[in-house]
């Protein structure tokens, strides 16, 4: 769901097939943060933990979702062109948590700090994310 071209109305969050595969649900949306939850079972690897890639997809996502928040209230919209993460530990069971906040919210690009921690409020996984921001088609 867009707001319409030249709109300036917060753009609100809508799960894709894989966010929903993957059983994010989001508690919090707004130009300063977004929070959101995914469990760690089933998206485990072969080892029984946490994915890397499923960290990496959740993080870019919610981190993405800030992004487009911020361009919405301009007339704008977002898109990837950089993201880089560190795990630092895994998880094999519970409820992670994914939180985006800004570091640069401009007119042209942002940057997000995004955190995945576990239950324990124990930090799992470091990504930064970078979009550009580009004006809506009609």
């Amino acid at each position: 769901m867009t707001p319409e071209t030249g709109s300036t109305e917060m753009w609100k969050i809508t799960l894709g097939e894989l966010d929903e595969k993957m059983g994010v649900k989001i508690l919090e949306e707004s130009v300063d943060r977004v929070v959101a939850t995914m469990p760690v079972e089933g998206n485990r690897q072969s080892f029984g933990l946490l994915h890397g890639g499923a960290s990496l997809a959740v993080g870019e996502a919610v981190g993405s979702w800030a992004a487009v928040i911020h361009a919405s209230t301009l007339g704008k919209t977002a898109v990837g062109v950089d993201v880089s993460a560190t795990h630092h530990k895994s998880a094999r069971e519970g409820l992670i948590t994914i939180t985006a906040t800004p570091i640069h919210l401009g007119g042209t690009l942002t940057t997000h700090e995004v955190l995945i921690t576990n239950e324990a409020g124990q930090r799992l996984c470091t990504l930064r994310i970078t979009n550009l921001l580009l004006d809506r088609k009609g």
